[in-house]
């Protein structure tokens, strides 16, 4: 994927996505980070199987982000991003498959929480991770409240 997610049009897509998710296919999220480039989540599901929602949220916001962009005046990157997003006759927008770590106790959670909210920091783009917008970690740190209802872990 290329460097979509600097817009909030498109991140509004992918946060959308991933209300919907949560709304309709009983998608739990935990601690969640947008970055220009990848997304990182800890998630979990009591309702569907938690694969068949990664595939269809992979396959809905592939098209949607694909679409904003054709449709996007502004976008100066379009005829880029297009040919970056194609693969064949079809639209090559994620990583193929995912990397997935069951996380059952809270230490280890709190690892990957911290490596998740750090990565604005890491990359130069805050100073302090509660100061990035794109992520829980304001809600975590009661700095505001989030863009995105968060489960608890337990």
């Amino acid at each position: 994927m290329g460097r979509c997610f600097y817009s909030k049009s498109y991140i509004d897509i992918l946060l959308e996505s991933l209300r919907y998710c949560q709304q309709n296919k009983g998608l739990e999220i935990f601690s969640w980070v947008v970055m220009t480039n990848h997304i990182h989540l800890i998630i979990s599901t009591k309702k569907d199987n938690l694969s068949d929602i990664i595939r269809d949220f992979k396959k809905f916001t592939a098209s949607q982000i694909t679409v904003a962009i054709k449709n996007n005046e502004k976008e100066s990157r379009k005829n880029w991003l297009l040919w970056l997003l194609k693969k064949d006759e079809s639209v090559l927008f994620w990583q193929e498959g995912y990397y997935a770590e069951e996380i059952r106790e809270l230490d280890f959670f709190n690892v990957k929480q911290d490596y998740i909210h750090f990565n604005p920091v890491r990359a130069g783009l805050v100073e302090k991770e509660e100061e990035y917008l794109y992520s829980s970690c304001g809600t975590v740190y009661g700095v505001r409240e989030g863009l995105l209802e968060l489960s608890r872990f337990a």
